[in-house]
């Protein structure tokens, strides 16, 4: 589907147009929005669009690394929004020409609705061009990281406080999705930190460079989120270290106190196993007070080395 939103020479904003009323019109500027195309629609990218070729491919091509190209005639832009619930990376590329800007997706886009929805909702609309939009598209998917990321640290919060008494492999299965997450939107993060970073320092776009204090806002935004995403990624190795470390240490308790019961009837086993040969000639055998005196040695030994084990702090 192509939505097209144009603003006429006499500052009003037309919507509703198709490519045959684009073709016959003049415009100060004007958006067309690629929603899902089918492959007839993609073919205005090449004709009457004539965008280059390259980056007709990278729209056709999945999740291409967040970008920017400079061509003659426009600027193309990679960019990445997030869905919120599964963390899955979506596409939204960009075409900024001199008095245009080309959105394209193949999902729809909430941050294209909400633009779209806050252009059409202004009773200024001389005020926008092509750039107000590509700062407010930018600006919208990066507004829309912010929940996601701190979803996921309080996620990490809950993880590290174990308020629900979860079992160390089930918080153990947590916290290597969690990193996952992490790792994904690093993924859509840096790269985007990186764009805004380059836009911030080309020559090539003079209108951006007027407004360079709004795209800084974005830029200043993926840092913040960037140092978040890197904090907790070292958040997640701590607590992974912690909980390994705390099993190793429950482990060796374990082996230590099998280790002292194993000690303490050693020498009880080597009594029993003496006194249980079928020798027919053993003196206490006869002994009228032979087995309680047995079991008082065995006693007295037990006791003893229990003593010793624990003055030594084997039970602390």
């Amino acid at each position: 589907m192509i939505e097209i939103i144009a603003l006429t020479k006499n500052k009003t904003i037309e919507t509703g147009l198709t490519m045959e009323d684009w073709k016959k019109g003049t415009y100060e500027w004007y958006w067309i929005d690629f929603n899902a195309p089918n492959d007839k629609e993609v073919n205005y990218l090449r004709n009457p669009l004539q965008f280059h070729p390259l980056s007709i491919e990278d729209c056709l091509h999945n999740l291409q690394r967040p970008k920017i190209d400079y061509f003659d005639e426009y600027t193309f832009f990679v960019t990445h929004s997030l869905e919120a619930k599964t963390y899955a990376k979506e596409e939204l590329n960009l075409f900024v020409g001199d008095n245009y800007i080309v959105s394209f997706h193949k999902k729809p886009s909430i941050e294209v609705q909400y633009v779209a929805k806050k252009l059409l909702g202004d009773k200024s609309p001389a005020k926008w061009s092509q750039f107000t939009v590509l700062y407010e598209l930018l600006d919208h998917l990066v507004d829309n990281y912010i929940p996601i990321i701190y979803e996921i640290e309080d996620f990490l919060n809950e993880i590290d406080e174990n308020t629900d008494n979860k079992s160390m492999e089930v918080l153990l299965d947590d916290l290597y999705e969690t990193r996952h997450r992490l790792l994904s939107v690093r993924h859509t993060v840096v790269p985007m930190r990186d764009l805004l970073y380059t836009l911030l320092n080309t020559k090539k776009l003079t209108a951006v460079s007027n407004k360079r204090e709004y795209y800084s806002d974005i830029y200043d935004h993926l840092l913040k989120l960037t140092e978040v995403i890197e904090s907790n990624r070292e958040m997640t190795a701590d607590i992974r270290d912690s909980y390994l470390s705390y099993n190793a240490h429950q482990s060796n308790r374990i082996m230590q106190i099998l280790t002292v019961i194993t000690t303490i009837f050693m020498p009880l086993s080597f009594l029993v196993g003496l006194y249980g040969m079928n020798f027919q000639y053993m003196p206490e055998l006869a002994w009228k007070y032979g087995y309680f005196t047995l079991l008082g040695i065995m006693a007295t030994i037990a006791v003893c080395m229990f003593l010793f084990f624990k003055r030594k702090g084997w039970f602390k």
